[in-house]
């Protein structure tokens, strides 16, 4: 029996709002902060992208083709890359070249709107898709939804798109006693295959690499490697899923990452364990159960739900306003008026309205351009409140010219 570890890395950077008082509401349609997004893509770029991306292509060059990974790259990101790095996208571009790397498909603005919105849900996976074709050459054949949000309805929704494989997180809650170390299904559709994250052996990686006070710090690749084969008694195959800014933004090289990811794959390889993509997963294992998810789940935080975009009031508000107007967005047709919308549909406005504190506070900070909460919405809402405005004058501007006809 074949036993597997699935590589997979999210790469997403958003388009951060610029300081929107209420005076310019009406006034003033420049909503984005590109000097701030300009310069924290490059300072990623530098400290991640570039060099990972170049490891990346020596390791499957020195193992022969044996080491594969996958990447989810939101659209927006790619826009970044066009505008800020094209470096970026021509050493993605050479990854693909390889055969050893798989493209997934997600939302192109890294969004919610599955969770409100099945017609804009299925127009930015159409869109996505196509964009992973133009820059890449693949057509993508698994799914990753906005950080791994994911219940029945929405694995069926991708079925029904034509999605053979979808990630997700393997939620102790939804688990149980069941590992998330075999291969399910949907439980609407069984035709959709559901690759679940370890957990444990991905955040080993992610977020206690540098811990000094973790009881296995210092991590080596040979004792990982170990954990894996461990692991890997008791199921088919490991997924260490993973934020590619692990690798020299949030590790950085001082905690000898690199040095890690550099020696990892030959230590796994010669234990017998192969490297396999997502797609390749779903094909070369048999279902073991459908899952059953009622309710949507996500990698986020301790709960593993959607509490950290949708948790309080503030974020709800925002969120049930931006779906509120998309009826009348879709109706002005206008390329740039729909391109905002979906800006401003990114994940990250809503995170960072979020008020948890404790265990998950210093997380959400680290990500968090605003001092609080509560300025995020502010702002946030602002800059809605504009966009509504331009929208409304755009559909009176058609109005008016088919009256004049």
């Amino acid at each position: 029996m074949i036993k597997s570890v699935c590589f997979y890395f999210q790469v997403h950077q958003p388009d951060r709002l610029r300081l929107f008082r209420f005076f310019d509401i009406g006034n003033d349609d420049h909503y984005f902060d590109e000097f701030a997004n300009r310069t924290i893509l490059r300072r990623v770029a530098d400290r991640c992208y570039l060099p990972a991306n170049s490891l990346l292509l020596d390791l499957i060059k020195a193992n022969n083709g044996a080491f594969k990974v996958a990447f989810s790259i939101s659209g927006v990101a790619v826009e970044q890359f066009e505008k800020y790095a094209p470096e970026v996208l021509d050493s993605f571009r050479e990854l693909a070249a390889t055969g050893c790397v798989e493209f997934l498909a997600e939302t192109y603005s890294h969004s919610l709107a599955s969770l409100s919105s099945p017609s804009e849900f299925k127009k930015q996976v159409k869109l996505h898709a196509e964009m992973i074709k133009k820059h890449f050459g693949q057509r993508p054949k698994a799914f990753r939804n906005t950080e791994l949000i994911y219940s029945d309805m929405i694995g069926k929704d991708i079925a029904d798109m034509g999605y053979k494989v979808m990630l997700t997180e393997g939620a102790k809650h939804i688990l149980g006693w069941k590992s998330p170390d075999f291969l399910y299904t949907n439980a609407i559709n069984p035709r959709l295959k559901v690759i679940l994250r370890n957990c444990n052996l991905s955040d080993d990686i992610a977020f206690r690499f540098s811990n000094q006070n973790w009881s296995e710090w210092p991590l080596t690749a040979e004792k990982y490697a170990g954990w894996l084969r461990d692991a890997l008694n008791e199921g088919d195959f490991i997924n260490l899923f993973m934020d590619y800014e692990t690798f020299g933004e949030h590790q950085r090289y001082s905690t000898g990452i690199m040095e890690f990811l550099r020696a990892l794959p030959s230590e796994v390889l010669k234990r017998g364990i192969e490297f396999h993509t997502p797609s390749e997963i779903g094909e070369l294992y048999q279902p073991v159960a459908p899952l059953h998810v009622q309710y949507p789940i996500s990698w986020a935080d301790e709960e593993r739900d959607t509490s950290a975009w949708l948790g309080n009031e503030l974020q709800n508000e925002a969120f049930s306003k931006v779906y509120a107007i998309e009826s009348k967005v879709n109706k002005t047709g206008d390329d740039m008026i729909l391109r905002t919308y979906r800006r401003l549909q990114e994940s990250d406005h809503f995170y960072y309205m979020c008020t948890k504190f404790f265990s998950d506070g210093t997380v959400h900070s680290y990500f968090n351009p605003y001092d609080t909460p509560y300025e995020a919405f502010i702002n946030y809402m602002n800059v809605l409140s504009d966009f509504e405005i331009r929208v409304d004058n755009k559909l009176n501007e058609l109005k008016n010219m088919k009256n004049k006809k």
